[in-house]
């Protein structure tokens, strides 16, 4: 168990962690030191709950991988049992968006252009690789159990 908590750790901080914590701090640059020293206003509360939200979305997930799935979010070390309980039950991929309201809240409370166009590319990469690489990996994991899963719920909504 105590295997399985860290190597969920590893997983988050190389993937969420970078995807909506490094790289968006990246392409902020001195716009970050700039925000953080201004006074907040309405966007930022704005952008702080959304990726409040999505933060709280992707741990449910990550927690869900782990307790009920048997393994991480990593497809380098996925579960063992397909999930769709919990939040699972509304979307097949609400991890996804936790992140992208993450990057989204980003977006918002930086005020940033950039970081928006950040989300979009991502949105798509996130998009082709559900597409073209983890819904054909679900299907020959869980075959007829996942095919069940994908009549009963949306691909995100």
């Amino acid at each position: 168990m105590m295997s399985l908590f860290f190597r969920n750790l590893l997983y988050t901080t190389l993937q969420p962690g970078m995807v909506a914590g490094v790289i968006p701090y990246w392409l902020t640059g001195k716009n970050a030191k700039t925000t953080f020293a201004a006074p907040f206003v309405v966007y930022h509360f704005l952008g702080m709950l959304t990726f409040a939200i999505g933060f709280v979305l992707m741990l449910i997930c990550i927690i869900s991988f782990a307790i009920q799935g048997k393994g991480t979010l990593s497809p380098a070390d996925p579960t063992k049992k397909l999930v769709i309980a919990g939040l699972y039950r509304f979307s097949r991929n609400p991890m996804y968006i936790g992140v992208m309201m993450m990057l989204i809240g980003e977006s918002f409370f930086f005020q940033s252009n950039v970081l928006g166009a950040y989300s979009l590319l991502i949105f798509i990469a996130f998009n082709i690789f559900i597409i073209y690489f983890e819904e054909p990996r679900l299907r020959k994991d869980f075959a007829d159990d996942y095919d069940i899963y994908v009549k009963q719920v949306r691909r995100w909504f």
